[in-house]
């Protein structure tokens, strides 16, 4: 079930010039207009919840998003709904010892974000 956190996205055509003002984009030859994802609404009405059981975990030294997906989805794709639903979208968020929740099913939390 490979399912992206960019199916639901619209693309919007960016032009910009501050973003051209980059060495990046200059030495890669993009010129504006460029297409960018917008940001996704992930957020999830009330009542949304009703389906999603939670698992604790103790995070640790080494502790990685994309492990607790592989560990829990079987699919280390799905790093991004564990850091969504924790409100921590970076591993430098969180410190050893802070306890983090990993949503369960899958596919309810994807269904709950409007994802699938």
């Amino acid at each position: 079930m490979a399912v992206t956190r960019y199916n639901n996205r619209n693309i919007i055509f960016n032009s910009d010039e501050s973003y051209l003002l980059s060495d990046m984009y200059k030495k890669r030859g993009i010129k504006a207009p460029f297409p960018q994802f917008t940001t996704p609404d992930l957020s999830i009405e009330k009542g949304g919840f009703s389906d999603i059981q939670t698992i604790s975990v103790t995070w640790t030294i080494g502790s990685k998003y994309y492990n607790l997906a592989k560990q829990y989805y079987g699919d280390e794709e799905y790093w991004w709904v564990i850091a969504w639903f924790n409100l921590a979208p970076l591993e430098t968020d969180l410190k050893p010892g802070d306890t983090i929740l990993v949503p369960m099913p899958l596919e309810n939390i994807l269904s709950a974000y409007g994802v699938i």
